[in-house]
């Protein structure tokens, strides 16, 4: 009985644990983030305000309104797009923070398939 009552009180202890997540901290800035796709490490530079993200990707700048859906989920819509792949709208949403960075997974709005990345908050 003292072991089932250890267990159980474990158990209780560690469903109450939540992921720390300061959205808010992250919604705005100046950002450099790594994705990894299929083995290949893709690096970016970013800076966000409240209604624009401009990012800077092989010497390539794009630029995306943002609509934040709530303090940890965020819709990006390219302002010019060049092509289909360009016309999707594309959904992040933050998963965990530390104080100076974030864990995020995103994926084109509607579909399951999703890449997770970092991103470091450098202003």
């Amino acid at each position: 009985m003292k072991y089932f009552s250890a267990i159980i009180f474990m158990i209780m202890l560690t469903s109450c644990y939540q992921v720390e997540r300061n959205c808010l901290d992250f919604q705005t800035g100046t950002f450099f983030s790594e994705i990894t796709i299929d083995g290949e490490v893709f690096k970016s530079e970013f800076v966000r305000t409240k209604d624009l993200q401009i990012e800077t990707y092989n010497n390539k700048v794009d630029s995306t309104h943002v609509r934040w859906i709530n303090d940890c989920e965020v819709i990006f819509k390219t302002i010019n797009p060049k092509n289909m792949a360009e016309h999707k709208d594309i959904h992040l949403k933050i998963l965990v923070t530390t104080d100076s960075t974030y864990t995020f997974e995103y994926s084109y709005v509607g579909e399951k398939n999703k890449q997770k990345g970092i991103a470091t908050k450098v202003k």
